[in-house]
């Protein structure tokens, strides 16, 4: 009933305003169309979830730019192979085609040696590299690498972009609008695809398969009866990845251990890269438990250095114990609160002046001046304590922090009681 080439690369963006969703990188103001409206073409990291773009803006980059284009998958890529299209692209540049780009989809699974292996290319500007990555680049990318390239952030495509994108296939497809198709509910087909476009239009092209040949109608019930989705299906690319690890971190946030484990499980099962669910529990260990137990950073970070030297199966009794000890740890999220509140502050208050007390005095004018003059160092005074105002006079007295009710955030703050009196008197 329909050919052979999926949807989704069927109605593949041509040029950068077909693109949706991504306005402020290829809109008319976006950044890189005004890099590329001055000729040039940084090496770029491409970060955003599965389906929002990132090969395709890649290819209409190295086509608005007339550039010659190479790609590799960092799945199945070594660094023989990584060598041998760095071989190619710099025989092109010598045939005068324009520097070519690399385009490395998945880039977060190359190796650390993988990646040492690109910096001399694109160092010397032998390629321009565009690499895409559903993971923070911060963690997955080596420091040398992002240095030299431009990170920029894809958005998750909203639902208006999706009902979009499917009103576009059903609008544009000779097929479909021979058909005249109709998609009279679209909540079913939009929480199948996750907020990923590619999954998106491959859903509705195998729905349509299904249905009959003329004016077929897309109905909620339809779309979950040809799909059939398998509830304990996990796809480490798509919804469920995303639903899976967020009920793993809300059963630790719960103090759930079995429920924590059991989210776990799917995720080792499903053959997650163990160090994404390490970096969970370290943020977990920090956000919901914080000054509660802080021994629980302690152990996550030592997770995530063991997971990194191990690697499965055995990693998994490592992931477990600290699974179990932060849903077991008393829970607190008085840090995260108060780096959030304090971060408002801060963007609502602009720059606010160093009180003078505060600060350096390097040089002879600036101790003239009165830079740090009447500074009360603390290990001077009795309990290494002596009160004195550490923030803008603007913002004096503010508290950020307010401990948790636990049994360790009771004595910090029995302690900010008897240092700062009224500031944390209750």
């Amino acid at each position: 009933m329909s050919n052979n080439t999926p949807l989704a690369e069927k109605l593949r963006p041509l040029s950068f305003n077909d693109i949706i969703g991504q306005d402020h990188l290829v809109g008319p103001n976006g950044v890189i169309q005004k890099a590329m409206k001055g000729g040039r073409v940084p090496s770029l990291i491409l970060w955003g979830p599965p389906g929002v773009g990132k090969t395709t803006m890649a290819q209409i980059i190295a086509r608005e730019a007339k550039r010659p284009f190479f790609t590799l998958s960092a799945i199945n890529s070594g660094v023989k192979d990584i060598r041998e299209v760095i071989q190619k692209a710099s025989k092109n540049d010598m045939f005068n085609a324009g520097q070519p780009i690399l385009f490395i989809d998945e880039i977060h699974r190359f190796s650390k040696s993988q990646q040492d292996s690109l910096l001399g290319a694109v160092e010397k500007g032998t390629i321009t590299l565009i690499g895409a990555t559903t993971e923070n680049p911060s963690f997955e990318v080596i420091p040398a690498l992002i240095s030299r390239c431009q990170v920029y952030t894809l958005n998750a495509l909203a639902k208006d972009d999706l009902v979009q994108l499917l009103d576009k296939a059903i609008t544009t497809d000779k097929e479909y609008i021979e058909r005249k198709v109709v998609i009279k509910e679209y909540e079913a087909i939009l929480r199948i695809s996750g907020g990923d476009a590619r999954k998106l239009l491959n859903t509705l092209q195998l729905v349509l398969d299904f249905l009959p040949e003329k004016s077929p109608v897309v109905t909620n019930q339809k779309i979950e009866e040809i799909v059939k989705e398998n509830v304990l299906r996990y796809d480490k690319g798509g919804e469920m990845h995303y639903d899976v690890i967020s009920a793993f971190i809300k059963s630790i946030r719960g103090s759930d251990p079995n429920a924590a484990v059991y989210w776990l499980a799917r995720m080792i099962e499903s053959g997650e890269d163990p160090k994404f669910i390490a970096r969970r529990l370290l943020i977990s260990a920090s956000e919901d438990i914080g000054m509660a137990n802080p021994n629980a950073l302690l152990l996550a970070t030592n997770c995530f250095k063991a997971v990194e030297v191990i690697g499965y199966p055995e990693c998994d009794i490592i992931l477990s114990q600290t699974t179990v000890y932060l849903a077991t740890s008393p829970k607190s999220n008085a840090s995260y609160a108060a780096i959030k509140t304090a971060k408002e502050t801060a963007k609502a208050h602009g720059n606010l002046s160093v009180p003078l007390h505060l600060r350096n005095a390097p040089t002879k004018l600036m101790k003239e001046l009165g830079y740090g003059e009447e500074y009360k160092y603390s290990h001077s005074y009795p309990g290494n304590f002596v009160e004195q105002e550490f923030l803008p006079e603007e913002l004096s007295g503010t508290k950020f922090y307010d401990p948790g009710v636990n049994v360790q955030e009771n004595k910090i703050r029995a302690s900010l009681q008897n240092n700062w009196k009224d500031r944390y008197d209750y």
